[in-house]
């Protein structure tokens, strides 16, 4: 059995941890492997939307703690794997389009870094989220310690990674950590809709924004200037000025 499977259902593309024997727990091997399947997602014209899932009732319960005594044996090999984490959540966090965690059950520790390494999470009524190094001795590494600073600020960042607790999903919402709280078996559905719905409006605009709003961040105002202006002065700009005067719904193509 794959630990992840990659499918293309245009206009999706689903990235799926495969290993529901082990809650979907990331092992090297996996962490290696994403950054591949996601320059595979990203030379897709087809795949507009991604969605992150796991296999069998759960997101993912974390890092593979029965690989630590191997991964972390000696300096080279803990460089080497911490590594390997912050390549592919960099990879995930680069692509250029919309990306969504379908999250049920755990996500946990490496699972929260990989959900919050998505631009949105929809999360099932009984899941839960925890950070929780702090309980090991580990810290968590550069890129989604940022991510989550970003999304529910310092203060309640240092509260989730102090005290390592699971956060019920109700919390969640009310911090920021997810975006979406339904019923486990609405879950598939809302994705699926969300999904779909932002596929068919203008790329141009859906990347355009992801981008923008992550030089927001980094960027300066010149170089998210650059973005609006390329928007104005694109096709789906003047399609959507057609169909808004002839009264139809744009084809974005």
């Amino acid at each position: 059995m794959q630990e992840l499977s990659l499918e293309f259902e245009p206009p999706l593309a689903r990235l799926t941890l495969n290993v529901p024997q082990r809650r979907n727990a990331m092992s090297l091997a996996m962490w290696r492997a994403i950054p591949a399947l996601c320059a595979e997602i990203q030379a897709r014209t087809d795949a507009r939307v991604v969605i992150l899932e796991g296999a069998g009732g759960h997101f993912c319960a974390g890092a593979d703690i029965s690989e630590f005594e191997a991964v972390y044996r000696d300096a080279e090999a803990a460089r080497g794997y911490l590594d390997a984490i912050e390549t592919c959540l960099r990879a995930l966090i680069a692509i250029d389009r919309p990306t969504i965690a379908r999250i049920e059950g755990s996500a946990i520790g490496g699972g929260l870094a990989l959900a919050i390494g998505c631009d949105l999470r929809f999360a099932a009524e009984d899941a839960h989220l925890a950070a929780p190094p702090a309980k090991l001795g580990l810290l968590y590494g550069p890129v989604e310690t940022r991510r989550l600073v970003e999304l529910i600020g310092p203060a309640r960042a240092k509260d989730l990674l102090f005290s390592g607790r699971k956060v019920e999903t109700a919390e969640a919402l009310a911090l920021g950590l997810i975006d979406r709280r339904v019923a486990l078996s609405e879950l598939h559905g809302a994705v699926e809709t969300y999904a779909r719905d932002i596929a068919a409006l203008s790329q141009t605009s859906i990347r355009g924004a992801k981008r923008m709003v992550e030089a927001s961040l980094n960027a300066s105002d010149a170089d998210v200037r650059a973005l609006v202006e390329d928007a104005a002065l694109g096709g789906d700009f003047r399609e959507g000025r057609a169909a808004f005067a002839a009264r139809r719904k744009p084809n974005f193509g």
